[in-house]
């Protein structure tokens, strides 16, 4: 049993004037190959689930900038720490998903002023560390949220904190659609909208800016405090020798 959503109609997108549209944004920011592979989160486990919906649009237009996308079903996951050990394959799915993600886009409806819990849940199923490897540290993200009511901040906000805290880089721009209920057909595809358009700006800039962090991930996160737990000694001359071929350029 897989935890992938199939994305429906991953090529028909009628809200997007491929008049303007730059199919492959970040061709000369660097290495396009492999694809940037983008894991995409939902917070809602309703049938018309407008964070997914949003999830689902993205997906889209991320496969169109050139993206491999994998979009995680909660529907079976369990609370943190409801089962012993974590020992559940919808947590083991997730992990694996995160694992393998360069970046990621979350996007929850705002509930209560804040994010949901199966929002909350997905990412406290995310370890800082896990067996000598973390699942968020180092990946870009971008966030999105949905809401029944006016415009509001307060979900991607708080996805920011949590993206800090989970030592992820949050690119600038973010997505809020409200009254969402409107914004989305009854087929579960977005209107053409300001909102819409306000997707493909996120994604355009998730995608840039992950190629442009792609060679340099590794070293953006390697930290001098890890280093001294994990009792990795640093060779003082190739140190020296890697600063004046640098200082050289």
């Amino acid at each position: 049993m897989t935890r992938l959503r199939l994305l429906p109609d991953p090529d028909h997108l009628p809200a997007l004037d491929r008049r303007f549209l730059i199919e492959r944004p970040a061709i000369e920011l660097g290495m396009n190959t492999p694809r940037p592979r983008i894991l995409l989160l939902y917070g809602s486990l309703r049938q018309r689930s407008f964070s997914r919906f949003a999830v689902e649009e993205a997906a889209r237009l991320l496969q169109l900038f050139g993206a491999e996308t994998r979009i995680f079903d909660p529907s079976d996951l369990p609370l943190p720490d409801q089962i012993a050990g974590d020992d559940h394959p919808a947590v083991h799915e997730l992990r694996e998903l995160s694992l393998w993600s360069e970046g990621q886009v979350w996007c929850s409806p705002e509930r209560h002023g804040t994010i949901t819990g199966i929002m909350k849940a997905q990412i406290d199923h995310l370890p800082l560390q896990m067996k000598g490897m973390r699942p968020t540290q180092g990946r870009t993200l971008a966030v999105m949220q949905v809401s029944g009511g006016s415009q509001s901040f307060n979900a991607v906000n708080t996805l920011r904190l949590l993206g800090r805290w989970m030592r992820m880089f949050t690119i600038p721009n973010q997505s809020s659609v409200a009254m969402a209920y409107k914004e989305f057909d009854e087929a579960g595809r977005m209107r053409p909208s300001s909102y819409y358009d306000r997707i493909v700006d996120v994604m355009e800039e998730l995608v840039r800016i992950t190629i442009l962090m792609r060679p340099h991930a590794g070293r953006l996160v390697d930290r001098y405090s890890e280093r001294k737990a994990s009792g990795t000694l640093i060779d003082p001359s190739a140190d020296r020798a890697n600063a004046a071929l640098v200082d050289s350029r």
